[in-house]
């Protein structure tokens, strides 16, 4: 844990006392080390399921794949955010990569939490940083706006979670995950007790998002510059999951009366926001969307509670983290060169930029889970436990998936194919670094199909 903790925090001193110059390259160079070294997570040897390194910090099968998500994403925010944040003055840039990397510190101590306040503080903590990034080097002025909902969203949620995992101190005498997950069942049988589930989730519920309480995350996604889109998208919609799967291991007598109004609410958040991103014609916004009918997916596959369900939405987790966050780079490069998210305004690219449209296509494609991509192992692993559950459910994830397929054509065809607009003229062609960055996004997509067990190895 701690060889990829310690360079992490070393990072801070990187970027404050490297020469402007060099800035970007040194932090881009340091962070990439970073990533690479947790790729030595992924060789899974401890046989008792969880790898300690000291009292309060541990990786187990389930965290692993989502630090290594964590550590792979930093360099790709770094690389993304380069041209539109080069011309503010060097201190500003400072603190900016500041801020992208005390968020990963923040994430790394989050995912390898073991005792569950620790992890609290941290999902807390990460607010902070994403905050000052949309309200800061936001676009445009409703980014105010968007911070207000993001943070009281966020803090209304998770303050039960507060109360509730303080009763849970006071009752069990311990809240290391390492001692709960393999003591007795509590006895929940009392009203109070069903308060106090709904408060151990609603706060997972809401990073996720539900449907219901999503508004925050396409008003946060669409202000965002790239890099908090990114980091949004790929990394803290996944600590609403992992907190839930860390929690429903406790809350199991009552979860499973309790679980269905919020299985009916996610599944029915599938269809109503995959409509909604037919309807959209703001690039950013209907990608956000799209990162809401995922999690929604996600979101039934853990209050189902079975190992299938388990596994499909980590694997789901992972790929979308990675897919999504290709969509918001190349919306950005789109953004950078016609000045506009609006898709009428920006479309017949592929005549300009050839290559850039295959990108398009290939991460379009895994967001409409082609096979086979790990999109759709997750996709079809929680469809399958939900029809196991109930078989009804199939009609409502048969047509999530067809409006998955809809929306995704619909991005590519809008931005993409047709005529290019006469406006458009004079577009500065596309850098080896966003083709890097595109390729360090998907490479791995594909690379998955031939290794999944590195994801869902934590179940069997």
């Amino acid at each position: 844990m701690l060889k990829v903790l310690i360079p992490t925090i070393m990072l801070f001193p990187t970027i404050w006392l490297s020469s402007p110059k060099w800035l970007w390259t040194t932090t881009t160079a340091h962070s990439l080390l970073i990533a690479l070294t947790s790729l030595v997570w992924l060789k899974w040897t401890s046989e008792t399921g969880w790898a300690v390194s000291n009292m309060y910090m541990a990786t187990d099968p389930l965290s692993t794949p989502l630090l290594v998500l964590t550590c792979w994403l930093l360099p790709l925010m770094i690389l993304a955010s380069q041209n539109h944040i080069n011309p503010e003055p060097v201190t500003r840039q400072r603190l900016y990569i500041t801020l992208l990397a005390s968020l990963q510190t923040f994430r790394i101590m989050a995912f390898g939490a073991t005792e569950i306040i620790l992890f609290y503080v941290m999902f807390e903590a990460t607010l902070i940083p994403t905050l000052i990034i949309i309200t800061r080097w936001g676009n445009q002025t409703e980014r105010l706006n968007a911070g207000t909902y993001f943070l009281f969203y966020t803090l209304a949620g998770s303050l039960p979670l507060l109360v509730a995992l303080l009763l849970l101190q006071q009752s069990t005498g311990t809240l290391s995950m390492l001692i709960l997950q393999y003591s007795q069942p509590l006895a929940l049988n009392s009203w109070g007790h069903k308060i106090w589930w709904a408060g151990c989730l609603i706060a997972f519920l809401v990073k996720m998002p539900l449907y219901g309480v999503h508004l925050w995350l396409p008003k946060a996604h669409v202000e965002a510059p790239v890099a908090g889109s990114m980091v949004l998208a790929a990394v803290l919609l996944k600590l609403g999951g992992y907190g839930m799967m860390r929690m429903m291991v406790m809350l199991d007598p009552l979860s499973k009366e309790l679980a269905y109004p919020f299985i009916i609410l996610a599944l029915w958040g599938i269809i109503m926001t995959g409509s909604i991103c037919l309807r959209q014609t703001d690039l950013k916004s209907l990608i956000a969307y799209s990162s809401v009918s995922h999690m929604g997916l996600v979101a039934g596959g853990i209050l189902i509670q079975t190992p299938w369900g388990f596994t499909g939405a980590i694997i789901l987790m992972i790929a979308h983290g990675l897919v999504s966050s290709a969509l918001f780079c190349l919306a950005n490069t789109a953004y950078e060169r016609t000045h506009s998210r609006t898709m009428i305004l920006a479309r017949g690219l592929q005549m300009i930029f050839p290559l850039t449209a295959v990108w398009w296509f290939i991460a379009n494609l895994a967001n409409l889970a082609l096979p086979p991509l790990p999109n759709l192992m997750g996709e079809l692993m929680i469809i399958t436990t939900l029809f196991n559950w109930s078989p009804w459910t199939i009609a409502l994830t048969g047509v999530g998936t067809l409006i998955t397929a809809g929306y995704s054509l619909y991005l590519f065809l809008m931005s993409q194919r047709g005529p290019a607009p006469n406006h458009i003229v004079g577009l500065p062609p596309f850098h080896t670094r966003e083709h890097l960055l595109m390729t360090l996004h998907l490479v791995p997509v594909i690379l998955l199909v031939t290794k999944p067990e590195l994801m869902w190895g934590w179940c069997y």
